[in-house]
C-alpha cells in the first residue's frame, strides 16, 4: 500500500532532484523510495554483520595448497 509524505526541502534540491528524475525516467518519488531501500538494506547489513570469531577465520586458507577434488574426498570419507 502506498502512503503520502509530504517532504520540505530547499528549492535548488527539489529542482535538483527533478532534472534527474527526467534524465533518468523515474519519478522523484521512485527515487526516494529507492533511497530509502538503500538505507534499509545497510542497516540490515550492519545487523547481519559476521561475529569476530567468523572474521578471524576468514582467508585463513587462501595460500593453502588444498585443491576442491582433495576437500571433495575429504568430506566423502568423513561423511559416507
Amino acid at each position: 500500500m502506498n502512503t503520502k509524505l509530504t517532504l520540505r526541502l530547499d528549492g535548488h534540491l527539489i529542482a535538483s532532484a527533478k532534472e534527474y528524475s527526467a534524465e533518468t525516467g523515474k519519478s522523484v518519488s521512485k527515487i526516494v523510495a529507492d533511497f530509502f531501500v538503500i538505507i534499509k538494506n545497510e542497516k540490515l547489513k550492519e545487523n547481519n554483520s559476521t561475529t569476530p570469531t567468523v572474521q578471524s577465520l576468514k582467508g585463513i586458507l587462501k595460500n593453502t595448497d588444498l585443491s576442491k577434488g582433495e576437500y571433495k574426498k575429504y568430506l566423502e570419507e568423513k561423511h559416507l
